[in-house]
């Protein structure tokens, strides 16, 4: 992998006549701007957290109850603690170091901002049961029913104002736990067309006998899993279908998205890289920021946003019985592949991102390097494409230490993985389907070993037209 020079921040020599100190003022200033992005950033989520945390609450709507609540027991002449200081008192001097006038100050903002919080769980909740409602799903496509149109409307007003990425999260249903005899009723429909009468029949006693014996032990168990968990079966589908799974990625896991067909907006590929990527960046800035609206059906239903929060910095490393999903709170870099080398390139220079004309440069010197790869590195990928036991085995062996540590290291902890794919792609009007197909297989597997199948996406962009995720 191409290597970056290693900037020191000072250096030393130690002479007759003492420590010759010299510093790195450019080095410093580096170091400087990355701790100030670094700590933006954590702020960033500590006010997003807060914010998702009340909602559909708001800052302001807490000064509007405590200033309405202060403004009401001052007119309506009610003690503002609520005698909150008065049974304090009997067990603390509190009068001696809080005046009586700044008691009930203090003490109404607690009160206001109990009843600010008290009205969120409210709304909170009853939002939550209105989305437990699934009554619009059962509509004739373009008719909505009276009790669906007033559904809409008290969702909407229970939503609140502006919602963020992850604002809907505590409010969205538990997923329901279904009965154990719909549960054995679907299996047999599933189940009776792949079987004769005689299999069916034995089929049919087994399913009856788990339904009265070890079914209801098997559902309280479940139930019980679902109080606690938001969706009882996300994590079990997590680990045990997918990470457990031994197959190859390739095909069986993977998918893609194309391009525009018949948009081109440049030939050059180290133009479209550059702006795909920093398309890319930016969108994952707001991501980071919770500055993306949540995905909401007909404008108003929210959907569940968990699935945005490994898209970028998320990689699966290979395990010889489980894989894991590895995913890093920040990365400053990606790795772009290029004719069997990889190169790492740093997004962020002087605290800020790259522009789209900075980053076409990187790109044209990589597409310009004519250097040869080195020993493996130019299949090294196509571990990624293969069974995940042999590939866990290899990571283990090789890559725990040393140069092919931080190599991998670089790749896995990417933003995400870049292919300046050598091949030409598109689709021809004159040849529709074979062009397609064409596209496809290469969208699907490429050359198997110029695809990073385990980090979260790849962008792949063709020397010329082409695209793709």
């Amino acid at each position: 992998m191409a290597e970056a020079h290693q900037a020191v921040a000072f250096q030393f020599t130690v002479t007759p006549d003492g420590i010759d100190l010299h510093l790195c003022h450019e080095a410093l200033r580096q170091i400087y701007l990355s701790a100030l992005h670094s700590w933006k950033k954590r702020f960033i989520r500590f006010k997003n957290g807060v914010m998702t945390g009340v909602y559909p609450g708001s800052p302001s709507g807490l000064l509007v109850v405590v200033g309405g609540y202060m403004t009401y027991t001052k007119y309506a002449k009610i003690d503002p603690t609520l005698g909150l200081f008065t049974k304090l008192a009997t067990h603390l001097p509190v009068s001696k170091y809080i005046t009586e006038d700044t008691q009930r100050i203090v003490g109404g903002m607690l009160i206001g901002t109990g009843v600010w919080v008290t009205i969120i769980f409210i709304m909170r909740n009853i939002l939550k049961s209105l989305l437990s409602w699934h009554g619009w799903m059962y509509n004739r496509h373009g008719s909505t029913s009276i009790s669906t149109k007033i559904w809409l409307v008290l969702v909407k007003l229970f939503s609140g104002p502006k919602p963020m990425l992850y604002s809907f999260q505590s409010s969205l249903p538990r997923l329901p736990v279904p009965p154990v005899k719909d549960t054995v009723k679907r299996y047999l429909e599933s189940v009776r067309p792949l079987m004769d009468d005689e299999q069916y029949k034995r089929m049919e006693g087994l399913a009856k006998d788990f339904e009265k014996n070890l079914g209801p032990k098997l559902q309280w168990y479940l139930k019980l899993k679902a109080f606690w968990a938001s969706n009882y079966v996300s994590d079990w589908w997590e680990e045990y279908i997918y990470l457990r799974g031994r197959g190859p990625l390739m095909v069986n896991s993977n998918y893609y998205a194309m391009d525009f067909l018949y948009v081109f907006p440049t030939h050059l590929q180290a133009a479209r890289a550059g702006n795909a990527i920093h398309a890319i960046m930016l969108y994952r800035r707001k991501l980071d920021r919770a500055q993306i609206k949540p995905l909401m059906v007909q404008n108003t239903i929210p959907m569940c946003s968990s699935q945005y929060e490994r898209m970028f910095n998320t990689t699966r490393v290979p395990g010889v019985e489980e894989d894991i999903i590895q995913h890093v709170n920040e990365s400053k870099h990606i790795v772009v592949f290029h004719k069997g080398r990889y190169f790492k390139v740093w997004m962020f220079y002087d605290g800020r991102l790259l522009l789209p004309r900075e980053i076409e440069q990187q790109m044209e010197r990589i597409l310009a390097d004519t250097s040869k790869p080195q020993a493996g590195e130019e299949t090294l990928a196509a571990l990624t494409a293969g069974d995940r036991v042999p590939w866990a085995k290899a990571r283990t062996e090789f890559f725990s230490r040393g140069k092919n540590k931080q190599s991998l290291d670089a790749v896995e902890k990417a933003a995400f993985f870049v292919t300046l794919d050598d091949t030409e792609q598109r689709y021809e009007l004159d040849n529709p389907v074979q062009s397609l197909d064409s596209y496809a297989k290469s969208l699907l597997h490429g050359k198997c070993y110029d695809r990073w199948f385990d980090k979260s996406f790849n962008l792949i962009v063709y020397t010329r037209m082409a695209q793709w995720v």
